[in-house]
């Protein structure tokens, strides 16, 4: 059996961009600019179109990481790499046990480093 590469339903990602709230990177807002589908690991480097490893990100965010692994570019960026990651292991939690992404409560945005 084949390698799916996108498995993300519309849905899905619909409860994504509703629990982010705007860019999961820098915290732009939807739906100024229009968010994109960013996977955090690359499909350049083995990652999917799935339901873990999607985040909505802004125009400007997806572009600047490019193929890079998330936590590369997070810190090379000078983001809150910590905020980022528990805010995702929570949104990921709460899909895999069926809760309603809607109620995950709201996290920090990633902030640059010395603000």
């Amino acid at each position: 059996m084949g390698k799916v590469e996108h498995d993300l339903t519309e849905d899905q990602w619909s409860a994504l961009v509703a629990a982010w709230g705007g860019c999961a990177y820098c915290g732009a807002p939807e739906p100024q600019p229009k968010l994109q589908k960013d996977c955090m690991l690359p499909i350049s480097r083995g990652g999917r179109y799935t339901l873990t490893n999607v985040v909505p990100a802004c125009r400007s965010c997806n572009a600047s990481k490019c193929n890079v692994e998330v936590t590369t570019w997070m810190r090379r960026k000078k983001l809150d790499e910590q905020a980022f990651l528990v805010r995702q292991v929570e949104i990921a939690r709460a899909a895999a046990n069926a809760v309603p992404l809607a109620n995950v409560r709201p996290g920090r945005r990633s902030e640059s480093a010395g603000r």
